[in-house]
């Protein structure tokens, strides 16, 4: 066994994120685990550190614990995976990690794939471990599994359906992970909101060489969502092992896996060179509404200084939410984002600002592959999101679908606008509105 690592912390924001890292190593790996997790208690049974030892072995291993959960800052709802990747470069900047290989462990996956897709330039490889895609459960599987879930919190028992142990009182060291992990109500939530996680839009964007392992009779994710998982991804290895387990702790039984994640991340032949020009970013438009009547009616000079205001007020407030001003549109700007639910909230923040100028601004999003080009972008994601906000109303923020999928539990509400076909684009788009916060 590795020595064992103390807890540290790193902070984004004001939140409180632990992780713990291994002493040293020839290459940084950075392992975001499952559900429920203590950095402290995965050194006893059933856990026993071995996971974490096996990445030691040949890699300097760094753990992150996501808000909300074991010894990170405890917040009322669950963190979104916008949220989650700020925690995740936040620990990767306090270590000095310019670059490493991310591990995605069963709920870990999704979030690892969308750092992944956002920030290429940091991640050198990626291993998606136990892990899947495809369409929501039905209504009537979440309404058995969401009480279930929240009733039987502090036993053992839902997470001994995701990690296999050998004895019942393993099941009764679960039960104690649970119970430090996060509360019943916070359990329910999470997977309440896993369910409206959908990634699958993202999974193209990935330009890092992906490895998928998973079980063939993995009893949580079905073997097509994990065939579905590495379709997705370009140039993406599959690898599916014997065993009818999600996760194993017996001593042993995960060391096939581990082995094959371990070559795939040092293998001796050279990595394939990212394409750093390529990102996964949310776009966002905004365009002032009857402007060439305003200009009409305010005259040259008058229109000239209130859409210089207008500028000055939209820099700030993509400043303000850590966006990029890609440049001004005439009427309007464009900007991108590391993060949808922040450009929803900076969109919502220029209206406002506009608002108190007398001016009527419409903004629309959406979140794609962009490839930039200096200071600029371009790309399919870049014209999507310029026809949503074409499609937008006075003061209305107009999103496409997968803006919606990415930013499951924060909070943010929409009401449907139904499915449009956009102009010079392949197909039909669902648009949503935000519904305005209270």
């Amino acid at each position: 066994m590795v020595e064992r690592p103390k807890t540290q912390y790193a902070y984004a924001g004001e939140v409180s994120i632990a992780y713990c890292r291994s002493a040293a190593g020839p290459i940084d790996v950075v392992v975001t685990p499952g559900f429920a997790t203590h950095l402290e208690l995965m050194w006893e049974p059933p856990y026993s550190g071995r996971i974490f030892d096996r990445f030691a072995r040949f890699s300097r291993v760094t753990q992150v614990e996501k808000r909300g959960v074991g010894l990170s800052d405890h917040i009322s709802e669950p963190a979104t995976l916008e949220q989650r990747m700020d925690d995740l470069r936040a620990v990767m900047d306090a270590e000095g990690i310019e670059r490493a290989a991310l591990v995605g462990i069963s709920e870990g996956a999704s979030m690892s794939a969308l750092f992944a897709a956002t920030y290429p330039e940091r991640v050198s490889s990626l291993v998606l471990w136990s892990a899947g895609v495809g369409p929501p459960p039905t209504e009537e599987f979440r309404s058995w599994l969401l009480p279930w879930v929240q009733d039987s919190w502090g036993s053992g028992e839902v997470m001994s359906v995701l990690v296999r142990v050998g004895s019942e009182a393993d099941i009764e060291r679960l039960g104690k992970l649970e119970r430090y992990s996060m509360s019943p109500h916070m359990a329910r939530a999470l997977v309440e909101m896993n369910f409206e996680n959908d990634i699958r839009d993202v999974l193209p964007v990935i330009s890092a060489p992906t490895l998928v392992v998973h079980r063939t009779g993995d009893p949580v994710i079905a073997g097509e969502r994990a065939v579905r998982l590495a379709e997705l991804v370009a140039g993406a290895r599959r690898v599916e092992l014997p065993g009818d387990w999600h996760i194993s702790l017996i001593a042993g039984e995960e060391d096939d896996a581990i082995d094959i994640i371990e070559e795939f991340i040092t293998g001796s032949r050279p990595a394939p060179t990212v394409d750093l020009d390529r990102v996964l970013a949310t776009v966002l438009f905004t365009d002032i509404v009857d402007s060439t009547r305003r200009a009409e009616s305010l005259g040259d000079r008058r229109w000239r200084e209130l859409l210089d205001a207008h500028d000055r007020a939209a820099a700030g407030e993509i400043e303000r939410h850590r966006g990029i001003m890609v440049k001004t549109t005439g009427d309007g700007v464009l900007a991108r984002f590391d993060g949808p639910a922040r450009g929803i909230q900076c969109a919502q923040a220029i209206i406002d600002a506009a608002g108190r100028l007398d001016l009527r601004v419409r903004a629309g999003l959406h979140v794609g592959e962009c490839e930039l080009r200096g200071d600029d972008v371009a790309g399919i994601a870049v014209h999507i999101g310029a026809r949503v906000s074409a499609l937008a109303g006075a003061g209305e923020v107009l999103v496409s679908s997968t803006v919606r999928d990415l930013v499951a539990g924060s909070g943010i509400a929409f009401e449907d606008r139904g499915r449009h076909t956009l102009k010079g684009v392949h197909g039909d788009w669902q648009l949503l509105a935000v519904v305005p916060s209270a």
